[in-house]
């Protein structure tokens, strides 16, 4: 079987990042290596993290956002494949072993993502709930090679769209991103997190992301002409 690394960008994740990484640890497919890149935390990351039996490396940087910090674990890894995950979010047992069941089958896929359910911080997870197709950092497994193809993740204003942004790009580039249809990631609804709610300031990443789309297509149009 393919060895696989994980980055888990963090930044004040030390009351869910011990579940994170178990979650990690649950996996049927051990990974090779956990990198988890700690993105100018004020909390105490490194005793949250201790007594997990997975090969850990932690990293440090000053603030630069979710993307930077994805970016530098990446740069850091020799497997054949990258997982990542969001510092409180979880993944179920059989994630790993199904997606790179699913790159042996496709083996011109170059990304693979899955369906993701969502739970409230503290309540647990309903299964009656819905569970989109998870474009997320937390579902994606990828080739190392395509992922540095595609190049950094660059953090918008905000510091929201940086997947929208990356995807994009590689879908731009005509890398092959599979969605499957299973259940395989959960995402975790906390207040504080980047993800949470609506927020006028954070949310002028997706202007930034859509505007950078729109100027990319003109580009190539422009070239094509």
């Amino acid at each position: 079987m393919n060895t696989y690394g994980v980055v888990i960008p963090a930044f004040n994740a030390s009351d869910t990042i011990a579940d994170t990484l178990r979650s990690v640890a649950a996996q049927t497919v051990r990974p090779a290596r956990v990198v988890i890149v700690d993105d100018g935390s004020t909390d105490d990351l490194a005793a949250a993290i201790g007594g997990i039996d997975l090969p850990i490396e932690l990293l440090r940087q000053d603030n630069a956002g979710p993307g930077s910090a994805t970016t530098r674990g990446i740069a850091t890894l020799a497997t054949p494949f990258i997982a990542t995950l969001d510092a409180d979010d979880l993944w179920l047992p059989g994630k790993v072993e199904a997606q790179l069941a699913h790159f042996e089958r496709l083996p011109a896929t170059s990304g693979v993502f899955t369906h993701m359910r969502s739970f409230r911080h503290g309540e647990p997870v309903a299964e009656d709930v819905a569970a989109p197709a998870g474009w997320s950092r937390s579902t994606m497994l990828i080739r190392r090679d395509v992922a540095e193809a595609i190049g950094p993740m660059v953090d918008p204003p905000g510091g929201r769209g940086e997947m929208i942004d990356w995807i994009a790009r590689a879908r731009e580039a005509g890398f092959a991103l599979d969605m499957m249809d299973e259940v395989l990631a959960l995402r975790r609804i906390r207040p504080g997190s980047l993800s949470y709610g609506r927020d006028a300031t954070r949310d002028r990443g997706y202007l930034e992301v859509a505007r950078l789309a729109m100027l990319r297509r003109a580009q190539n149009k422009a070239r094509l002409s």
